[in-house]
């Protein structure tokens, strides 16, 4: 199965009504991970490339290293650019190969987010490609950008469709009261909000902070429009956790192969239970 455009994804899980997860990779274990975990529940995937890996390993190196794996994979695939901060690193990404890019423009004026966002969105749809842009603050810290949670708003409507509207975005993430990292305290989500953003938008809409929220509250929010889960705390937790089993177990095991291996079986489980929460397990075979 070739790669896929964020874009055919994206919609067909929005008109299906369930989502597609979208999970974070870090080095080749969790790129294996994840894409075994999609073939065993043979369900769509997209490959998160965020800053943090970025920064230390690079944007080109992983697209390497995804398309090395791709070569056993038979289940649809898309490699997704998340928050990229800057206009350039997004064209880099398209350049390499990307099938999804992020431009998060939340931190700039309303006026400036549009603007870059609507050029990133042009550039995407002239080759076909997904477009996903951020309209309100989502609290917590993802790929070491902070937001104060008392900073954390609610997207109004008026917002999102005058965003949805002029940028021409593929799909919105919107800030419904998630967070990035793990919660303190549950969270509540503002599904009366997502249901008049869905219904005004009439887009599909993007969970930033998807690790730690209760499945109910994810499936909740899957049927009111949601057609993208980002995870990705939760998958670095599961995966260090199977490197600490081993060390706790042999703590004289010091063979990469089984501490990093145990650690990437840990965390295909977490993905599996993901994908089948998000709904996506078998649809493979719709694309």
């Amino acid at each position: 199965m070739p790669y896929l455009s964020g874009k055919q994804m994206i919609q067909q899980a929005w008109k299906g009504g369930y989502a597609i997860g979208a999970f974070s990779a870090h080095n080749a274990e969790t790129i294996r991970a994840i894409l075994l975990a999609a073939e065993q529940e043979q369900s769509p995937v997209m490959i998160q490339i965020g800053q943090r890996v970025i920064n230390t390993l690079g944007l080109q190196p992983m697209k390497k290293m995804v398309d090395a794996f791709m070569a056993e994979c038979s289940v649809p695939v898309c490699i997704h650019l998340d928050h990229s901060r800057s206009f350039e690193q997004t064209m880099q990404a398209v350049r390499a190969g990307f099938h999804s890019v992020m431009f998060d423009g939340s931190h700039l004026s309303f006026e400036e987010n549009v603007r870059i966002t609507h050029a990133v969105a042009q550039v995407s749809h002239a080759l076909g490609i997904g477009s996903e842009g951020e309209i309100g603050k989502i609290g917590g810290t993802e790929d070491d950008i902070s937001v104060d949670e008392k900073d954390a708003f609610i997207t109004s409507c008026e917002e999102a469709l005058a965003f949805a509207e002029q940028t021409s975005v593929d799909y919105l993430a919107v800030s419904i009261g998630t967070a990035h990292g793990m919660y303190k305290q549950e969270p509540k989500l503002a599904f009366q909000r997502l249901s008049e953003i869905r219904d005004t938008v009439k887009k599909p809409i993007v969970l930033h902070g998807g690790s730690g929220v209760p499945d109910e509250q994810i499936r909740r929010a899957i049927s009111l429009g949601v057609a993208k889960v980002n995870v990705d705390t939760e998958l670095r937790q599961a995966f260090t956790e199977g490197v600490l089993d081993v060390l706790a177990k042999e703590p004289d095991e010091y063979t990469l192969a089984i501490s990093l291996g145990r650690g990437s079986e840990f965390m295909q489980q977490r993905v599996r239970e993901k994908i089948r929460l998000f709904g996506s397990s078998g649809k493979a075979a719709e694309f």
